[in-house]
């Protein structure tokens, strides 16, 4: 399953691809709103993980283009701000399937991944974590 994780903290970004990649998941690090747009245009996703709060990103173009590319993309959203625990992320997001409130265990994301990207996905050989981009 190919996984898409968008988080700013590239060590926290790394433990999270790290674990899905062990997991059996092929996963891709953006840490931006540019890296992730740019991975979302030459390749299609199974899984999105977000990170609301990611700084300088508009999550709602990242999902939308998420969305447009894989319709039956499965989206994660990771936030430490109580703001979106009413569910409303839900009706903002329409292919949301899971909210986790961060700090996230690496297992409790695993999990997740796991559950809602089977129904989205393609299974594919693990690979090693990257940032899109980077060298």
């Amino acid at each position: 399953m190919y996984v898409l994780v968008v988080e700013s903290n590239e060590a926290i970004g790394r433990i999270w691809c790290d674990h899905l990649e062990r997991q059996g998941a092929v996963t891709v690090l953006a840490k931006d709103e540019e890296t992730a747009i740019n991975a979302l245009r030459f390749q299609c996703f199974d899984v999105l993980v977000i990170n609301l709060l990611t700084p300088n990103c508009s999550v709602l173009s990242i999902s939308d283009l998420a969305t447009y590319r894989s319709p039956e993309i499965a989206i994660i959203v990771v936030t430490s701000n109580s703001f979106f625990s009413d569910g409303s992320i839900f009706d903002i997001i329409p292919n949301t399937r899971g909210f986790l409130n961060s700090p996230v265990a690496p297992d409790d994301l695993a999990a997740m991944v796991e559950h809602y990207g089977q129904s989205a996905g393609r299974f594919a050989k693990s690979g090693r974590a990257r940032a899109v981009g980077s060298s």
